[in-house]
């Protein structure tokens, strides 16, 4: 089966996310990790495509609601991790390709603000953190070059 833009019933849906990183003034990786509105699972930013972005600028604007975040997203995805997505009246499975971005900024109001939680964290406890194994793996590998 394949993936949609946007998942119907019985379909599988496409979605894009941005996996935030930035460099500590003694060259530490941090990750931030947020939590989603209604069950608080750590998460990273993410939604669907938007019509007329790429794939990278939809993470970017994701990114941007969620967070507050300003910065730089890569153009390719790192990989994508499988979840279940809860709907109303079922869960469907989406595959979620990841950009990396790298934060350097935060803007004081942002359309989701104080509806999330946020934190800084190490590659290795951002990892612990989140719920899915593949996006677990991709955290725990990646290693952005410091410009």
């Amino acid at each position: 089966m394949a993936f949609k833009k946007r998942g119907k019933k019985g379909e599988r849906g496409l979605q894009v996310a941005a996996l935030p990183y930035r460099w500590t003034e003694t060259g530490t990786l941090e990750i931030l990790i947020l939590t989603s509105r209604s069950t608080l699972r750590p998460i990273i930013p993410k939604g669907w495509p938007m019509k007329g972005k790429t794939n990278a600028q939809a993470a970017a604007t994701e990114a941007n609601e969620e967070a507050g975040l300003i910065g730089k997203i890569g153009k390719e995805p790192i990989g994508n991790y499988e979840y279940f997505k809860r709907f109303k009246d079922r869960f469907e499975l989406c595959r979620v390709d990841v950009f990396p971005f790298e934060v350097t900024g935060q803007e004081e109001t942002f359309r989701e603000k104080g509806q999330r939680h946020m934190r800084w964290l190490s590659r290795h406890d951002a990892a612990l953190l989140v719920d899915e194994p593949q996006l677990r793996g991709l955290i725990s590998s990646f290693s952005p070059r410091r410009h």
